[in-house]
């Protein structure tokens, strides 16, 4: 009977998948750890990763503290790290940098560490602290190899990290401003703009503190009112001041006349003078 192509492909790799395992098991069962050591070797070259790492791992204990266990214990982070296992990598390069200083490899490890923090870095949605340690060793590295022929792919990654933090910033301000929160808004809003300066969202952040100033007056008590509108036309005439070609001007601009139109009335019955 004709077999189809895809059936002969799925037995093939079924087989060479046993053939594999059967080479891991042998290594372990062998209880020879140069034999092991050089099987997880021909895998690693092999780019069988997980099945390396599972023999450099079965040999470790056998080899710590002598010279092979540089060079064990950094193949074994490179398989974590070509398996997209960030976590497990970034744990075995940090003990691999620490004790292994002066190692040939430790550039290698140390740029591969602050790759682990960089792929581990979440969407701006989501809590951003492991974004600042990928900016921590991203730097960290650079500092330290400044000839590097990567240096300019981790600027690169650097300045994606910081636009992270700069939309969580701005995010964070945001839902102060959606949830009626127009004084925190106002805070938060002016706090990212002082850390950030270069911020994609500047424009928008100072349109929305402006606009939450003006909101912050509007719902005040009678007796905050007044002062409050005036703090919302210092907004107006520094986004107006940096923006004055905004799409949103017609609409800061109502809002800034409705401010001088409460002020000068108001101004007017207890009166003071502009």
């Amino acid at each position: 009977m004709r077999r189809s192509l895809g059936y002969i492909i799925v037995v093939v790799v079924a087989a060479m998948t046993v053939a594999a395992c059967s080479v891991v098991n042998n290594a372990i069962k062998s209880g020879d750890p140069q034999f092991a050591y050089n099987q997880a070797v021909q895998l690693y070259e092999e780019e069988k990763w997980d099945k390396a790492s599972t023999l450099f791992e079965a040999c470790r204990h056998i080899y710590m503290g002598t010279p092979r266990e540089d060079s064990l214990t950094y193949y074994n982070a490179r398989c974590k790290f070509k398996t997209h296992r960030w976590d497990e990598a970034s744990m075995l390069l940090d003990e691999y940098r620490r004790k292994f200083a002066r190692s040939p490899f430790i550039e290698d490890a140390e740029g591969m560490y602050a790759l682990c923090h960089y792929y581990m870095s979440p969407d701006p949605e989501r809590d951003q602290t492991m974004t600042t340690q990928a900016i921590i060793a991203i730097t960290e590295f650079m500092s330290r190899y400044p000839d590097s022929e990567n240096i300019d792919e981790f600027q690169e990654m650097i300045d994606k990290l910081t636009l992270k933090l700069m939309t969580k910033s701005y995010q964070n301000a945001y839902t102060y401003y959606k949830i009626g929160r127009y004084k925190s808004a106002i805070v938060a809003f002016k706090n990212a703009m002082k850390k950030y300066p270069e911020s994609p969202y500047s424009e928008e952040m100072l349109y929305y503190t402006t606009v939450s100033a003006y909101k912050l007056a509007e719902n005040s008590v009678e007796s905050k009112q007044l002062d409050r509108y005036i703090a919302m036309l210092d907004h107006y005439y520094s986004f107006l001041d940096i923006y004055p070609e905004s799409k949103h001007i017609k609409e800061v601009e109502r809002m800034a006349k409705d401010a001088r139109d409460f002020i000068d009335k108001n101004r007017k019955t207890d009166g003071s003078t502009l």
